[in-house]
């Protein structure tokens, strides 16, 4: 007899659509998907292994939901279960980890979701990961916004990442699966395609096709819609991708580009693929053309060799940056990199200062780019939560929006002129809703 099942999810967007598609597994056979804070009777991590943390989140969870129900079947799969199948199947009550791979083989995998004496471990070698898992958001949630993965893998090689081996190498979905897959979103209701993958930028290597050319194809789909790159490494975002940005309403105002250190030094241990100039020059010219843009930027803090000046290189270099908000990353050693060789180990509370400043300087950035919106209009999709009377959703260019909670508006694309910045989101008065969002020639 089918149970409920809570789903958990560690990491970036991609993790989400990839959750989202094994929850609707579980539904299809017949299992109530829950909130991960009731009691359920299967527990599913999808877990992230980019820092220690992440790690460490996931041991701390797996322990929160056998006190909930020690009787709980426990699964962990993600790229922590790829990279470190051995670690986790020895925390007590994991009973399945599930390598990348196998993931959304579950249940070809499982005969059954009974507690188990001894974990089981289904994980391929990296070189065996070469197929591309479909995933996108489901009715297993209830975003108004879906997560979809069109890429996978990374061909990369930075010197602090683990993710080429936990993912394999860089592939993506077949064209026209990606468009068939894309209209069934849109069919679906969801009115925000959040283009996910683990390098987006990257997509269409080895199947003659790339990033721009999907996008067209994407555009010309009929309906009310808008799409948001997840993010996108700064020697991918073309020309091309900027200029039809700017001239499709289809095309959310807004990219996270990954910097990581604004010192070329420290850019260049890194193995990143541009100097901190050409990232200046980018993020300048897409603002040029899209004066509104909104730009997310990734920082690492504390990289082997990044010294005192090294780092306010990066503050200087960041505080001059038109960018609307930060992630900002203490950098965490990860085994089997090529960071680990690097002289000049930084201490890990001086890492923990400079991404305190970084943090508050990302809040500071964020409020600017807020009032810099005020008196303006922006087309902003609502979500479904009631939160104490209002409701809140992302404009085109991923300002926080609230209004005063009115169903009607629940994921529609509406028109609203921003009258008060705030620290986490302006207020706003609506002016009309959007019945279609037609493409502007380019």
């Amino acid at each position: 007899m089918p149970g409920k099942v809570a789903l958990h999810t560690l990491g970036c967007k991609l993790n989400f659509s990839e959750t989202s598609t094994i929850g609707k597994q579980f539904l299809n056979k017949g299992y109530e998907i829950i909130d991960f804070k009731e009691k359920a009777d299967i527990y599913l991590f999808n877990t992230c292994s980019v820092t220690e943390n992440a790690e460490k989140e996931c041991r701390q969870l797996v322990r929160r939901a056998l006190r909930a129900n020690p009787d709980a079947f426990i699964i962990v799969t993600g790229c922590y279960a790829q990279l470190r199948p051995e670690e986790i199947s020895a925390i007590d009550g994991v009973d399945v980890v599930l390598g990348s791979k196998e993931k959304f083989k579950l249940f070809s995998l499982l005969d059954s979701f009974d507690k188990k004496d001894v974990s089981c471990i289904y994980v391929s070698p990296t070189d065996q990961l070469n197929e591309f898992g479909t995933a996108h958001s489901s009715d297993a949630d209830s975003r108004t916004r879906a997560y979809f993965k069109i890429q996978d893998g990374c061909d990369y090689k930075c010197s602090f990442c683990t993710i080429p081996r936990a993912r394999g190498s860089s592939r993506s979905m077949e064209s026209s699966a990606v468009i068939e897959e894309f209209q069934k979103l849109i069919s679906n209701g969801y009115k925000e395609i959040i283009l996910t993958g683990v390098n987006v930028g990257d997509y269409g290597k080895a199947i003659n096709s790339n990033l721009y050319q999907i996008l067209l194809r994407m555009i010309d789909v009929p309906g009310d819609f808008r799409i948001r790159i997840s993010s996108i490494e700064p020697n991918l975002l073309t020309d091309e991708i900027i200029h039809l940005t700017a001239a499709s309403e289809k095309m959310c105002k807004h990219f996270h580009i990954p910097l990581q250190s604004g010192s070329s030094k420290i850019l260049k241990l890194m193995r990143r693929r541009y100097k901190a100039e050409d990232y200046l020059n980018l993020i300048f010219k897409a603002k040029e053309k899209i004066p509104d843009l909104g730009i997310g930027v990734d920082v690492i803090t504390g990289f082997p060799g990044e010294n005192d000046e090294d780092f306010l290189t990066t503050y200087n270099f960041i505080k001059e940056l038109p960018a609307s908000y930060l992630h900002v990353f203490t950098y965490s050693e990860r085994p089997d990199t090529h960071a680990l060789s690097l002289p000049g180990v930084v201490d890990f509370h001086e890492r923990k200062r400079r991404t305190q400043m970084l943090r508050i300087l990302s809040e500071k950035k964020k409020f600017k780019f807020y009032s810099e919106m005020k008196g303006k209009v922006l087309d902003v999709l609502f979500e479904s939560h009631n939160d104490n009377g209002l409701m809140k959703g992302f404009s085109s260019n991923y300002v926080r929006v609230a209004h005063s909670f009115n169903p009607e508006l629940v994921n529609t694309i509406s028109r609203f002129e921003v009258k008060h910045p705030q620290a986490e989101y302006c207020t706003s008065n609506i002016l009309d809703t959007k019945n279609s969002i037609d493409l502007i020639a380019c």
